[in-house]
């Protein structure tokens, strides 16, 4: 094992947090450390959406949408119930048009309906949320070739496909540094002022991800090297996880078969307000569990949480498959017919009990769910209250698509305090020792909702403060 000259500040993940406090550190000194455990840079963003969300921007005035931070914060713990960290909000949130405007100053390419009200999650109540014209792409494209200024300044010392193996530190659990191990195994120790811990979240790693959550990871759509390594270095360190209450399911995807975690072959337009429902969804008991054209997002996926494997079944009859508009995105009515009893999660029967029996439900209580909705349709109240009743379901064959509720964010993260340093369960701080990013987690940073840009922004945020002020280099 070799050791190399003291770091002021090691980064562990060149991700959306860490390439951001890299650009802002490097200013300050030319000492740093970034090592990230895949051959690219980019992390998340480079497989993710990467929308972010923030009030004040100057491309907010420039198209005459009066917004404050303040107005950010109350609708942010209106979508979260309260349920997030109101200090992590709240220092994520008044820093973030200053954040934004940087990252556009530096040629960060939007989508022109930026910035919009959001409508994949609850939607804002101000236009906030920008979206990359190349998604979470355009955002990586800012940040790489910032550090690539810098590195060819000779103020990075980057280590690519580097893992850290483990936290050093002094006999007072102070952390001075990092034990790593390269792509031919060799080991080093590099020592450090400070280290960030900066390497994404668990949503890769499914026996992680099912201790953490409660819940099997059902969809591979995580970033590869979101293993959770930074969450074992800071609990080896002395730390400990929080927001394991605050997991939350998005409202489905199509996955590819039942080996999890699955690749997500489709996705249904499950939107009232863009595709008003013709269909009805069906829990594993065959019985309806939410109001089809409900308009909140969160109520859905709420709804969906409360049922057996996050799952649930989209029934329809022949009719409807004829008559209504193709219900997953991007599919043909002919690609969707060829799909069903030739794909695992399609199914066709020539009636409803053979279609129950198909899809593993009780026929008894899918017959009579779907009576009951016939007959809630003909005399104008449906039990759920549903508004949007366009068709009976009773013209055969029948259908069913499954859908799978899962989450590509990781909820459990490192507790930190308002200055972002690891801390301990008697809330007392490991010296030298600070985390940011996804490695937070879903549960701190966005709640028991799923908050429009509330990941990916305080990770810009963070790693933005962590560089320019809130270290001592």
């Amino acid at each position: 094992m070799t050791s190399t000259a003291e770091a002021d500040l090691i980064i562990v993940g060149a991700g959306t947090c860490g390439l951001m406090a890299a650009i802002f550190a490097a200013r300050r000194s030319n000492r740093l450390c970034l090592i990230e455990a895949s051959a690219e840079l980019g992390g998340s963003l480079l497989v993710g959406h990467g929308q972010i969300s923030a009030a004040g921007t100057r491309l907010q005035a420039q198209r005459g949408i009066t917004d404050t931070p303040q107005l950010h914060y109350e609708d942010v713990m209106r979508i979260s119930k309260g349920t997030i960290d109101a200090e992590l909000a709240h220092l994520a949130i008044f820093n973030a048009a200053a954040t934004f405007d940087w990252i556009e100053a530096c040629g960060y390419e939007l989508r022109p309906e930026s910035p919009s009200l959001g409508a994949v999650h609850e939607p804002y109540r101000v236009p906030r949320y920008y979206t990359g014209k190349e998604w979470g792409k355009s955002l990586a494209k800012v940040l790489v070739k910032s550090v690539r200024e810098q590195i060819d300044r000779g103020r990075i010392d980057l280590r690519l496909t580097t893992k850290v193996v483990s936290l050093l530190q002094d006999a007072r659990g102070a952390v001075e540094g990092v034990e790593t191990e390269d792509a031919a195994g060799q080991r080093r120790q590099i020592r450090g002022r400070s280290v960030l811990l900066a390497s994404g979240g668990y949503a890769a790693n499914p026996a992680l991800f099912a201790e953490l959550n409660g819940v099997p990871l059902y969809a591979r759509a995580a970033y590869t090297f979101n293993q959770g390594k930074g969450l074992e270095l800071g609990i080896a360190a002395g730390g400990y996880v929080r927001g394991r209450e605050n997991y939350l399911c998005n409202f489905g995807s199509i996955l590819e078969d039942d080996r999890f975690p699955s690749p997500i072959l489709a996705r249904a337009n499950t939107y009232p307000d863009s595709r008003p429902p013709w269909e009805i969804y069906g829990n594993s008991k065959g019985q309806r569990f939410v109001r089809e054209d409900e308009p909140s997002v969160d109520v859905r996926e709420h709804a969906l949480l409360r049922q057996a494997d996050l799952r649930f079944w989209i029934i329809f009859d022949q009719s409807i498959f004829e008559r209504a508009p193709p219900i997953v995105y991007d599919w043909s009515r002919e690609a969707l017919q060829q799909a069903f009893n030739s794909r695992a999660m399609f199914r066709k029967a020539p009636t409803l009990a053979a279609l129950a029996s198909a899809i593993g439900l009780p026929p008894a209580a899918l017959l009579r769910t779907v009576d009951e909705y016939n007959a809630g349709r003909l005399c104008g109240h449906d039990a759920l209250g549903r508004r949007h009743l366009p068709a009976s379901i009773d013209t055969g064959p029948f259908y069913a698509i499954r859908l799978q509720g899962s989450s590509v964010t990781s909820t459990v993260g490192l507790s930190v305090d308002a200055q972002l340093r690891v801390i301990r369960r008697d809330g007392t701080p490991i010296p030298n020792l600070y985390a940011a990013g996804e490695i937070l987690g879903s549960g701190q940073l966005q709640g028991d909702a799923f908050v429009g840009g509330m990941m990916a922004m305080p990770a810009l945020v963070f790693g933005r403060l962590l560089g320019e002020s809130m270290i001592a280099l």
